[in-house]
């Protein structure tokens, strides 16, 4: 007698169903994620680099332009390009002191060296004082000879006491065992005021010197200065033929350069030692 065939295990039935109930599951969570949206193309305006504003260099004061004549002397007596082309257009605003041991006589010498000096003087019986400056001829000189064929004047003015940063009177006194008045260093720091041949002819002095009279209070005649005056000259460094805000001389390795600037003078004033103004000229 045949035995009868047995049924499936129900552990096998169930599992069979559970495949079957969970296909449909799965097959939907394979579905694919749908792909992002393509970001919108930049425009011309948002790819160009950020605009970087740079600010103005300072302008060149006392401290600053001797220290770049410094650096131009040291590299022209070496034999080196002086540079100071990245000099030009820089504005400047230096301020020096003059008549500090009292009255100076007039210039003597030539145009070059006997100008561009500031000074004072007292007047008839001391009832006034009078402070001038005349500028130096410097159109012929060595010192601008091809310094550029639009130029048709040139009038110079020396940075007196180049080893002095300070717009203050000097501290130092006289050595008393050097025996009698000692004689000043040669002028070797200067600005020459430029003027072009189809420029105004406002700012221009021709000669002519800067001059301003103090006077006292009432019938007093007024006090000799004890910290002497200010020389404040103002404008723009420009440039010679070759580039260059600043030009160097020597008549000798042992000697110490002559270096002057290019400038365009806007302004040249008088003021007291506390920086009062006394009286001022402004370039055309």
């Amino acid at each position: 007698m045949l035995e009868p065939i047995a049924s499936p295990r129900p552990s096998v039935v169930a599992l069979a169903a559970s495949v079957l109930l969970l296909g449909p599951v799965l097959v939907g969570c394979q579905r694919e994620e749908p792909a992002p949206e393509a970001a919108p193309p930049q425009t011309q305006a948002q790819t160009q680099a950020p605009v970087v504003s740079v600010a103005p260099a300072p302008t060149l004061d006392r401290a600053g332009l001797l220290q770049a004549m410094d650096v131009a002397a040291s590299a022209y007596a070496a034999g080196r390009d002086p540079g100071g082309a990245d000099l030009v257009g820089r504005r400047f605003s230096v301020r020096q002191v003059f008549g500090c041991t009292g009255p100076t006589p007039p210039p003597a010498g030539d145009a070059v060296s006997g100008g561009g000096l500031a000074r004072w003087a007292w007047g008839d019986r001391r009832r006034t004082l009078k402070l001038t400056l005349a500028p130096g001829n410097w159109t012929d000189s060595a010192l601008i000879a091809g310094g550029a064929d639009s130029w048709e004047a040139v009038e110079g003015f020396w940075v007196s006491r180049p080893w002095l940063r300070t717009e203050r009177c000097p501290g130092v006194q006289g050595d008393p065992l050097a025996g009698g008045s000692v004689a000043a260093s040669p002028q070797t720091v200067g600005l020459a005021a430029v003027f072009d041949q189809d420029g105004p002819r406002t700012g221009r002095r021709n000669g002519r010197a800067y001059e301003y009279v103090v006077r006292g209070e009432g019938d007093q005649p007024p006090a000799a200065p004890s910290d002497g005056y200010r020389l404040v000259l103002e404008g723009r460094m420009a440039a010679f033929a070759d580039g260059r805000a600043i030009r160097c001389r020597a008549a000798g390795p042992d000697q110490r350069p002559v270096c002057i600037g290019a400038v365009r003078l806007d302004r040249v004033a008088f003021e007291d030692a506390s920086g009062r103004l006394l009286s001022e000229w402004r370039g055309g």
